[in-house]
């Protein structure tokens, strides 16, 4: 789509804009500038890119400014202009010429177009992909397992070795000869094979049950 110019602020805003500008200085009584307009048109629509490479008009009678900037005294003029400078003059209504320019101004422009859009789930630091489900831990965590049988088990032997010295009258010596005491070996009772060592008092735990 070509521009048509209709201030200087429009036409600094234009060049900010765009890496590629291709300006067609004309006036309205020329005939040369009527006889390559459609050529102009078509190069506009075949290659303006948003943002990247525009096609301008500027008429030389309403846009004095703007034709003074550039020193332009002959219509039709064509100026290539890349990031705000001229690399580039056409004068006069050559076709050929103004095909091979614009060809030209279009490869320094490069494939693609400003704020082209880029596809693809991307990368975070890393190495995580960005997107759906990523950054989802790739292994399952495993609960935590709590071993509760020696904890009941000393808690047993610290209580049974607390109630039985407490109502004896020695409870020292009566600590020492207790069976919650784990350093005294179990006493042996008697039985059909002959003497075995004594079960200790205690609980039965979920665990113990589990394993009879």
């Amino acid at each position: 789509m070509t521009i048509s110019i209709g201030s200087s602020a429009q036409w600094r805003q234009t060049l900010s804009s765009h890496a590629i500008v291709i300006v067609d200085f004309y006036a309205d009584w020329c005939g040369p500038c009527k006889m390559i307009a459609p050529a102009f048109e078509s190069l506009s629509t075949k290659h303006s890119k948003p943002n990247k490479i525009a096609f301008c008009k500027v008429n030389v009678d309403t846009q004095r400014d703007v034709a003074q900037q550039y020193g332009v005294r002959a219509m039709p003029t064509f100026l290539v202009l890349r990031n705000g400078s001229v690399i580039e003059t056409i004068q006069g209504a050559n076709p050929p010429a103004l095909t091979a320019a614009v060809e030209k101004a279009v490869k320094l422009a490069g494939p693609g177009g400003a704020g082209a859009t880029f596809s693809g789930t991307g990368q975070r630091l890393g190495g995580s992909g960005i997107g759906p489900g990523a950054g989802r831990a790739s292994a399952v965590r495993r609960p935590m397992k709590w071993a509760l049988k020696p904890v009941l088990e000393a808690v047993i032997a610290f209580f049974g070795l607390y109630f039985w010295s407490l109502f004896s009258l020695d409870p020292y010596k009566s600590a020492e000869n207790s069976p919650f005491n784990k350093t005294n070996p179990p006493p042996r009772v008697q039985s059909g094979t002959g003497t075995r060592p004594a079960a200790r008092p205690g609980f039965k735990t979920l665990a113990d049950l589990g394993s009879s």
